[in-house]
C-alpha cells in the first residue's frame, strides 16, 4: 500500500510539472499582480495582467462591462475618458507609441479615423462571429459594440402627425425655419451628417447644411435639445433615441412634452449609428485586450445593454435590445459601411456650412 500511495503521488507531481511546462511553453502570464486568473466563458482562454481602455463610450456603461470583465477573468482594466474625436486624436498623435489598448466610441466615424491610420490589430475571428456583418465595418479591423437610432423628438402640441416630416431631408425646408434645434458640434451629430454623405454624396449633403444653417437653433448637447422642446423653444430636435428613453426612465422632467419619431423607410434620419470597440496595434497585452472586445459583444456583456439604464441598443450574439426600446428590426435603417464614415471630410463641410 505504501508503494502504491508514492507511486501514485508521484504520478501527481509529474503531472502538475508537465502543466506547469506547458502554461510556459504557451506564454500565459503570470497572475500574481491581479490575482488568480480565471477561465472567461467568453474566450475560453486563460487571461491575466492588465490593459488600458480609451472609453469615449458613457462611463457608466463601461463601467459596467469593465467590473463583470475583471470578475470573471481578473485582468486589470484602467479606463481613459475622453469624447470621440477627443481620443481618436490623441490615438493618432500617439502611434505606435500609444499606451491603449483598447478603443471604445459612442459612434463610427472616430473609429474609421484610427483605422484609417493603421492603428488597428485584426480582430480574433471569433469576435467578428458573433457580430452581424451590418453592425460592423467591412473591413473587420474593429467591431461594433452597441448601437443607437437617429429620432426627432417633437411636441405633439405643436406638430400633428400629418405634419411630420417625411424624411430629415426635409427639416431644411423653408416651412422648418426655426422650428428645430441640434447640438452641431457634438460627434453623434456628426456621426448622422458622416451617414448622409455617404448615402447620399457630397452635393447632396452640403445642401442640406446649408438648408440646416437656415432653419435650426443650436444647443450644446443632445439632451439639452430635447429639454428645449420640452421647455417650448422649439417644435422638434434630432438627437438619438436613447437620451428620450433614458429621461423617461428617471424623472422624464426634461421629455414628458415631447414624442419620439422614427423616420425609418431606409431615410438617413432612420440612420442607426455603430458604437465601436477595436483592439490597437500597440497594446501590450493584446490577449487579454482582445478577450475584453469578445466578453462586450458576447452574450454577457450585450445584456449589459439589455437589464442595463443606457438603452442603447444590443447589436450581438442574438441578445435582444431593452424591451423599452423599439425593435431594432422594426426601424427600417439604411445600410451604411461604418468603416467609409469619413469624419474629417464632415467637420469640413459642417465648418464651411458655418456650423461648426
Amino acid at each position: 500500500m505504501k508503494i502504491r500511495a508514492n507511486a501514485l503521488t508521484a504520478i501527481a507531481l509529474a503531472a502538475t510539472a508537465a502543466l506547469s511546462l506547458a502554461a510556459c511553453g504557451n506564454g500565459t502570464a503570470s497572475s500574481a499582480a491581479t490575482g488568480s486568473a480565471s477561465t472567461d466563458t467568453a474566450t475560453s482562454t486563460k487571461v491575466a495582467g492588465e490593459i488600458t481602455v480609451y472609453n469615449a463610450q458613457h462611463d457608466t456603461l463601461t463601467k459596467e462591462w469593465v467590473d463583470a470583465f475583471t470578475k470573471q477573468t481578473g485582468v486589470k482594466v484602467t479606463v481613459r475618458q475622453g469624447s470621440d474625436t477627443e481620443l481618436s486624436n490623441q490615438i493618432v498623435q500617439e502611434g505606435a507609441a500609444s499606451p491603449a489598448d483598447v478603443f471604445l466610441t459612442e459612434n463610427s466615424p472616430a473609429m474609421a479615423q484610427v483605422e484609417n491610420a493603421g492603428l488597428f490589430a485584426d480582430i480574433d475571428k471569433a469576435t467578428v462571429d458573433q457580430v452581424p456583418a451590418e453592425y460592423r465595418p467591412s473591413t473587420n479591423k474593429w467591431t461594433g459594440i452597441a448601437a443607437r437610432s437617429t429620432v426627432l423628438v417633437y411636441d405633439k402640441t405643436k406638430i400633428s402627425d400629418d405634419k411630420l416630416p417625411k424624411s430629415m431631408l426635409d427639416l431644411a425646408k423653408p416651412e422648418w425655419k426655426g422650428r428645430w434645434a441640434a447640438s452641431p458640434s457634438g460627434a453623434d451629430f456628426q456621426a448622422i451628417v458622416a451617414a448622409l454623405l455617404e448615402q447620399k454624396g457630397e452635393a447632396a449633403t452640403t445642401e442640406w447644411l446649408k438648408g440646416m444653417k437656415d432653419n435650426f437653433k443650436a444647443y450644446k448637447g443632445n439632451s439639452t435639445a430635447m429639454k428645449a422642446v420640452n421647455a417650448g423653444e422649439v417644435d422638434a430636435a434630432l438627437i438619438y433615441h436613447y437620451y428620450y428613453y433614458g429621461d423617461q426612465a428617471k424623472t422624464g422632467e426634461n421629455s414628458n412634452k415631447v414624442t419620439p419619431y422614427f423616420f425609418k423607410n431606409q431615410d438617413p434620419g432612420a440612420f442607426l449609428s455603430v458604437s465601436g470597440g477595436g483592439v490597437l496595434k500597440s497594446s501590450k497585452n493584446s490577449a487579454a485586450a482582445q478577450a475584453f472586445i469578445k466578453f462586450i459583444t458576447g452574450k454577457q456583456g450585450q445584456e449589459v445593454l439589455k437589464n442595463g439604464t443606457s438603452y442603447e441598443y444590443a447589436i450581438a450574439s442574438n441578445v435582444d435590445s431593452n424591451a423599452k426600446l423599439v425593435p431594432i428590426k422594426d426601424l427600417q435603417a439604411p445600410a451604411v459601411d461604418p468603416a467609409k464614415l469619413n469624419s474629417a471630410k464632415v467637420t469640413d463641410l459642417m465648418t464651411k456650412a458655418g456650423l461648426l
